[in-house]
């Protein structure tokens, strides 16, 4: 066999085996990642069957962390937190002081060191973005104030995890009387680095991308994306000592801000989404379930401390900043639950040897309970509102009547009329035109960079991207769109974006341009309300021409037009 054999059998069994339990997971209507970490146990040297290269895989997971971080960096939206940073940073920085202390004291009990406990219960004390956005969009409950409120609670959780990776490493390790000055270092380096990414790389990246989107080569721009992610993160470890994670947190940052923030998530992280699957197989792998007779008490308590002990401190701090008790148990019960960051924080903890032989079984045990019972928890919550509300004493105390605090409403055109245009040749100047005539703001979807650029500057709302991609949609806010009209009729894969876009607003009108009648039928099983094909329209003008040069009545011109309409449209 080839030397390169192993990492290829690794490469494959490993998603083979996440394919596998993650398909099984998603059935039973489980996160994916629970099937993709008992992937990795499965193929472990721990469990019979197929082995993999547990270093291989480790190795690959490297690059499902870099990716990871870089999708993290790229959807980071500072006004999302600016929006609830009133709940969001007192909450989410009161929950990881609970939750570390939690974690620390009960490690404790158990003989581990206080540097030990504190580093578990850190890792313990962060949400996955993975999880709680899955179980949110599957209760509808994303673009809700408590979806809001628990996306910002996760923004300050994963800016706080990418400072903690930069500065723990200088930390551990450190004489008590050194910490101030490898705390003074770090910052230095950390403010180095962003300026140099921020102020460079703000004004080189956005550049090399035009340049490269220009060519209208998907590869060179996929290939691009992962050049930047990928250099960045070993710049930052090679140059000023940080971790790559947050080398490719700062490069998904600057993409994030530009107008390539949304082409970038839809054709170059699906490369993420391989590797991060990975990451959590290889954690998998570690999981040694010999260890279960003697690791159960720690595993139990620590599933407490994140299914009962995280939320009941994040529901007393939304509580105490007196917002209603839907919103407070929702937004805690959301966070119940440990994901990738967790998995990067001990792993670190584990290189470095601060958290001892075994940390990692625990963790991963307990992350696989969090994240099965997390879906279920959610789903009784609104169960438990109605059964509080059904006792007026209790009501009244946990939902007073001077709570519901009124969220300063910023005007950001969200809540006005919109309709999405894709393309901006002759027809979808017109039809934008048209729109915002009659008080509709249109949003427009358009590959050309160059339009994007010259539509913003004029204050048109563009996404670039491809409008069958379902993040370039829900970038474009389909969700609450009134309309979808398809402009251009070179828009490659419209019944794919009209079934997406369906699939997101099943009440969203959907106006589909064709060149030839015979893709009207597909058209109209991908669910368009209306076909506009070129054939047609040139038909029935030619026909009204015709009559009128023969001198037909209105009616009969009407009455003819119905009738080449039934030949071309059927009924």
């Amino acid at each position: 066999m080839p030397e390169h054999f192993d990492l290829i059998l690794t490469f494959t069994g490993g998603l083979a085996a996440a394919l596998f339990f993650g398909y099984l997971t998603t059935r039973i209507h489980l996160s994916p990642i629970v099937g993709y970490l008992i992937a990795g146990i499965a193929v472990s040297h721990h469990t019979p069957g197929f082995e993999a290269d547990e270093g291989l895989a480790s190795q690959m997971a490297e690059i499902g962390v870099i990716l990871l971080m870089f999708g993290v960096g790229l959807q980071f939206h500072l006004k999302e937190l600016l929006a609830v940073r009133r709940v969001a940073i007192p909450g989410a920085l009161v929950q990881i002081a609970a939750a570390t202390a939690l974690g620390a004291v009960v490690t404790h009990l158990f003989g581990w060191s206080w540097n030990a406990g504190l580093f578990f219960g850190l890792a313990i004390s962060v949400a996955s973005t993975v999880v709680l956005t899955r179980v949110l969009a599957d209760h509808g409950a994303l673009h809700t104030r408590t979806g809001h409120i628990a996306i910002g609670w996760l923004v300050v959780e994963d800016l706080f995890t990418v400072v903690a990776l930069v500065v723990l490493p200088m930390l551990v390790g450190s004489s008590s009387g050194g910490l101030a000055g490898a705390l003074g270092v770090a910052l230095l380096k950390l403010a180095a680095l962003v300026a140099l990414t921020f102020v460079l790389g703000g004004y080189a990246i956005p550049r090399l991308l035009a340049y490269v989107a220009r060519t209208g080569s998907r590869e060179l721009f996929t290939l691009t994306i992962l050049v930047l992610a990928l250099g960045i993160a070993v710049g930052a470890a090679k140059l000023f000592g940080a971790s790559m994670a947050l080398g490719a947190f700062l490069a998904g940052m600057v993409v994030g801000q530009s107008e390539f923030s949304n082409r970038a998530a839809t054709e170059a992280l699906p490369f993420r989404d391989a590797f991060a699957v990975l990451f959590f197989v290889s954690v998998g792998m570690l999981f040694d379930p010999n260890r279960l007779a003697q690791d159960w008490p720690l595993i139990a308590l620590t599933t407490c401390i994140i299914v009962a002990g995280k939320p009941l401190a994040a529901l007393l701090v939304v509580r105490v900043l007196r917002y209603p008790f839907a919103v407070s148990l929702g937004v805690a019960v959301a966070l119940a639950q440990i994901g990738e960051f967790s998995f990067i924080l001990a792993t670190l903890g584990s290189t470095m040897g601060v958290l001892p032989a075994g940390a990692l079984n625990v963790l991963v045990a307990s992350s696989i309970l969090s994240i099965t019972l997390n879906p279920l928890l959610y789903r009784a919550t609104p169960a438990v509102i109605r059964w509080v509300g059904s006792h007026p004493a209790l009501s009244r105390w946990l939902d007073p009547a001077e709570s519901l605090p009124a969220e300063p409403h910023h005007a950001t055109g969200e809540d006005e009329h919109h309709a999405i245009v894709v393309g901006y040749g002759p027809v979808g100047r017109t039809v934008k035109r048209i729109l915002a005539s009659n008080g509709i703001r249109p949003i427009i979807v358009e590959m050309n960079v160059d339009t994007v650029r010259s539509l913003r500057a004029s204050g048109v709302s563009a996404v670039y991207g491809e409008a069958a991609r379902r993040e370039t949609l829900e970038a474009a806010s389909v969700a609450t769109a009134e309309a979808l009209i398809f402009t251009a009729s070179s828009v490659a894969h419209v019944g794919e974006a009209i079934r997406i876009a369906r699939q997101i607003n099943p009440d969203i009108n959907v106006l589909a341009r064709a060149n030839y009648l015979n893709e009207a039928p597909a058209l109209d099983r991908a669910g368009a309300t209306r076909i506009v094909t070129a054939e047609g329209e040139v038909a029935l003008t030619m026909t009204e021409f015709l009559l009128r040069s023969l001198g037909a009545t209105f009616e009969q011109v009407d009455r003819e037009r119905e009738r080449v309409r039934r030949e071309l449209f059927g009924d």
